[in-house]
């Protein structure tokens, strides 16, 4: 599939300088890219790459204009831009049926035009909403609810009850609606407490490869429109997370956190029990939240990577604060007297 810059100019509102009828047929790199490749360049560590890219253009903004003699298609957010363009030049190849490997209940409501892949199981009272594709070896369990034009990767596990909303990407190995971790202690003895509720998928989320949400206890696991969960994440019963979050990988959430709309919770993070977050709240890499955060912002915690021997060296005196402390109080005490 091949556009004119031009084209593709018109669908990302941005404007040509130079050959407008320039033929893209892909994106590439700066590095390497060809004549009938389209690149990107947002500023920073990259201006040699942009000073000798073979692109037949570049996606940037009116402030790069001058960095390169190249065709460009000037835009305000080069990167939303060439998301767009990567998409329209590489579409989802369309495809509808059920294989005749699959397993498919015949309680199981299945929209015409969607399709289920080899090996896969449909169980009970299913509903698969048009233009669902579901690749092999999927197991999508009873009164599970698919939206529109939402993709399961191969190897996907919907357990009961678990809805899913439209547009929804659900990458290979997720398990979406195992049992939380609940349980009473009997003397000694763990006895487990029933999982009854389920897990509440919004619109265009992405949920990353071998990312785990847990169903609820009594009320829901809710995730909302537009969030994006990279691998590895675990999320554990009755959390709920609001509209267009971002979280990056290995992320733990334990149980019954609420985390507001429009936060980003980056790589490592572990969040306890009960905590909330309100919106628009940024977490750094690493950091341990234990209190509820209820004002916007930036934050962080832990202690950034030092050479070996002065983190010991800080490290001692860490452990030497509380006495340090005593210590001065009583030198102010007898000071004031």
């Amino acid at each position: 599939m091949s556009h004119t810059l031009e084209e593709l100019a018109s669908d990302v509102g941005g404007r040509v300088e130079g050959d407008a009828t320039c033929v893209i047929e892909n994106v590439a790199s700066l590095a390497s890219a060809g004549p009938r490749q389209i690149s990107f360049y947002t500023g920073g560590k990259h201006k040699t790459a942009l000073a000798n890219t073979q692109a037949g253009a570049v996606i940037l903004c009116d402030k790069h204009l001058s960095a390169t003699t190249n065709n460009c298609l000037v835009v305000s957010n080069p990167l939303l831009a060439f998301a767009l363009i990567a998409a329209k030049l590489n579409p989802v190849e369309s495809k509808s049926g059920i294989h005749p490997d699959a397993s498919v209940d015949e309680t199981a409501s299945i929209d015409a035009s969607a399709y289920i892949g080899a090996q896969s199981v449909i169980g009970a009272d299913v509903e698969i909403k048009a233009g669902v594709v579901i690749e092999p070896s999927c197991v999508v369990e009873q009164k599970c609810v698919i939206g529109e034009n939402s993709f399961l990767h191969a190897n996907v596990t919907l357990n009961h009850g678990t809805r899913i909303g439209k547009n929804t990407i659900i990458y290979s190995g997720a398990v979406i609606g195992g049992d939380g971790f609940g349980m009473a202690n009997n003397e000694g003895r763990w006895i487990k407490i029933p999982q009854l509720g389920i897990v509440d998928i919004g619109d265009d989320v992405e949920v990353g490869a071998n990312t785990t949400i847990d169903r609820g206890a009594l009320d829901d696991t809710v995730i909302g429109n537009g969030v994006k969960l990279d691998n590895q994440i675990q999320i554990a019963h009755n959390v709920r997370i609001g509209d267009h979050t971002a979280i990056a990988g290995c992320v733990g959430i334990a149980g019954s956190v609420v985390i507001g709309r429009y936060c980003t919770i980056a790589g490592g993070v572990g969040i306890t029990d009960q905590v909330q977050i309100a919106d628009n709240v940024h977490i750094t890499a690493t950091s341990l939240v234990t209190q509820s955060i209820t004002e916007s912002g930036a934050y962080s915690s832990g202690t950034p990577l030092q050479e070996n021997a002065k983190w010991q060296r800080n490290y001692v005196r860490f452990t030497q604060l509380d006495d340090i402390a005593k210590r001065l109080k009583r030198i102010e005490t007898e000071l004031k007297k």
